[in-house]
């Protein structure tokens, strides 16, 4: 999907990803001490409002201009202190502008593209990490297509961990985590794995490396 088809399909409906955090988002860095931090394909907002409720100065960014702009909407409705920590940048995850000063945390929550491309937005993520910084991926595991429900249904846009692992080699990052995880979501009538209002599990791919401090 380019950006005009990410514009129509958050033009479609209200808050396409909900207004709650990711639920990885909120376990891996909840008690962090909180500095500055970029939101790669932020959507519309709701991990990159929640960092700016924990203390974190956000920059959220992402190709579809319509995401943005309801980011934005919600923005007005937040705190002062909240609302002014948070920035939204229109620009592609493939090649958006490296600061003078990385970030202490990079996080890249469910982009979708293919291999070649999801290689180079994470490098080009890893290459924004200041020393001593985290970046956090999640998304949709290659596994979810026969093991869960929901998601893209292209395995183009899907990874695992591993493939993660392997876009990075040799950024210089230290591994933290890197495993699948199951996220519980509500089944739908019609699913392989349950009737109508049962639960069920999303398998997703989750990794989280750091940049080693460098040395005086």
């Amino acid at each position: 999907m380019d950006s005009q088809d990410w514009n129509d399909r958050y033009a479609a409906s209200e808050l396409v990803w909900g207004a709650e955090p990711n639920r990885w988002v909120v376990g891996e860095l909840t008690g962090r001490t909180p500095g500055r931090a970029l939101d790669v394909a932020a959507g519309e907002g709701r991990n990159s409002i929640w960092l700016a409720r924990q203390g974190w100065r956000v920059t959220g960014l992402d190709f579809s201009a319509v995401a943005l702009e309801r980011a934005e909407r919600l923005t007005a409705d937040l705190p002062d202190e909240v609302a002014d920590r948070l920035t939204w940048r229109h620009d592609d995850a493939r090649g958006f502008p490296l600061p003078a000063e990385g970030y202490d945390l990079v996080l890249v929550a469910y982009l979708q593209l293919p291999a070649a491309d999801r290689r180079t937005a994470l490098r080009r993520a890893a290459a924004a990490l200041a020393p001593g910084a985290t970046l956090l991926v999640v998304g949709h595991d290659s596994s979810n297509l026969t093991e869960g429900v929901g998601g893209p249904q292209d395995p183009r846009v899907l990874f695992t961990p591993d493939d993660v692992l392997a876009d990075l080699s040799d950024a210089g990052l230290r591994t933290v985590r890197a495993e699948r995880v199951l996220r519980p979501v509500a089944a739908e009538a019609g699913h392989r794995d349950g009737a109508a209002g049962g639960r069920a599990a999303a398998v997703d791919a989750l990794v989280r490396l750091e940049r080693p401090l460098q040395r005086p």
